[in-house]
């Protein structure tokens, strides 16, 4: 195992770090007020400056009708994309944003790479200060 994986994730793992993580409903919920939305074709992507010294990544999939198992996909590509795409950009540039990534209905039948694709030309954006 390379070194580079476990500093993702701590002890080998490539995981999401903890640090990194936007999970308290409070902070949600905040988000989601006095976040800056940004809408995608397939997301909303609330944005605020981050409390703590790094950016963080927060995942919401409403479940629109569908089965756990997709709803679960949805997360999972989501969760990636932050961790190996959004996250590292913004870290590189020294943007300390909290980013809370919504799923509109539509991402159910979005595949990774327009996922991956919205979302970095995102954090592009939120890195070059438009």
């Amino acid at each position: 195992m390379s070194d580079e994986g476990a500093e993702a994730g701590g002890k080998g793992r490539y995981g999401l770090p903890r640090t990194a993580r936007i999970t308290a409903s409070e902070e949600i919920r905040t988000l989601f007020r006095r976040g800056k939305r940004k809408r995608t074709r397939h997301l909303d992507v609330f944005v605020s400056a981050s409390p703590v010294s790094r950016s963080r990544w927060g995942v919401v999939v409403p479940k629109h009708r569908h089965r756990i198992v997709e709803r679960n996909l949805v997360k999972r590509r989501l969760r990636e994309i932050g961790r190996t795409e959004v996250l590292p950009r913004l870290d590189d540039r020294g943007r300390g944003l909290d980013l809370l990534v919504r799923a509109r209905p539509e991402a159910y039948g979005a595949e990774f790479a327009a996922l991956r694709d919205e979302l970095t030309a995102l954090a592009e954006e939120l890195c070059s200060g438009v």
